[in-house]
């Protein structure tokens, strides 16, 4: 069984389908083009309601079993971003590495990066990861913290993710 991948843009306006949800797809041809493992994906839009991210990420995590999770959008500063808050209600831990580099990589193309609130956590076996909602940010942004990212799963237990070593390179310490 192919091991399975959540992906949930967080939206008003692409979940009432007044926007097409491109941060979504964005996500989802990045993780095509990097992984080398075939995989699944368990694929939502929602509004930028936290109790419906909330229970979103519960579902992915719990009973769709993701061993992973990006979230697109939410993340600003607005009042209905909401995202890092449903994101560390739902987590047993908190990864701030994780939101501290994307702030760095995002830095060096907008002022505003500081602005931005992402985030990541453990949630069992679940590692969710909020990215902006924007696709050329949400590249730079998974581009910088993804080399870690199947390393982590590898220590919550989940299954084994191997890259696709020409686009990108990940990191295993050796044994």
């Amino acid at each position: 069984m192919n091991p399975s991948i959540g992906i949930l843009n967080i939206s008003d306006r692409a979940s009432a389908g007044i926007y097409e949800d491109t941060p979504g797809k964005a996500c989802v041809a990045l993780l095509r083009e990097w992984l080398a493992t075939p995989f699944e994906i368990d694929y939502r839009v929602v509004p930028d309601e936290r109790s419906v991210i909330e229970a979103e990420l519960r579902r992915m995590a719990d009973e769709a079993g993701c061993c992973l999770v990006v979230t697109t959008g939410g993340t600003g500063p607005a009042p209905r971003d909401v995202t890092p808050e449903a994101t560390a209600a739902v987590c047993e831990k908190l990864l701030p590495g994780f939101g501290e580099l994307m702030r760095a990589t995002s830095l060096r193309y907008v002022p505003t990066a500081i602005l931005s609130r992402q985030t990541a956590g453990i949630r069992g076996r679940t590692l969710i990861v909020n990215l902006p909602g924007r696709p050329k940010a949400i590249r730079e942004n998974l581009e910088a913290v993804f080399p870690a990212i199947p390393y982590c799963i590898d220590l919550l237990g989940g299954p084994r993710l191997e890259a696709n070593e020409a686009a990108m390179k990940i990191f295993r310490p050796k044994a």
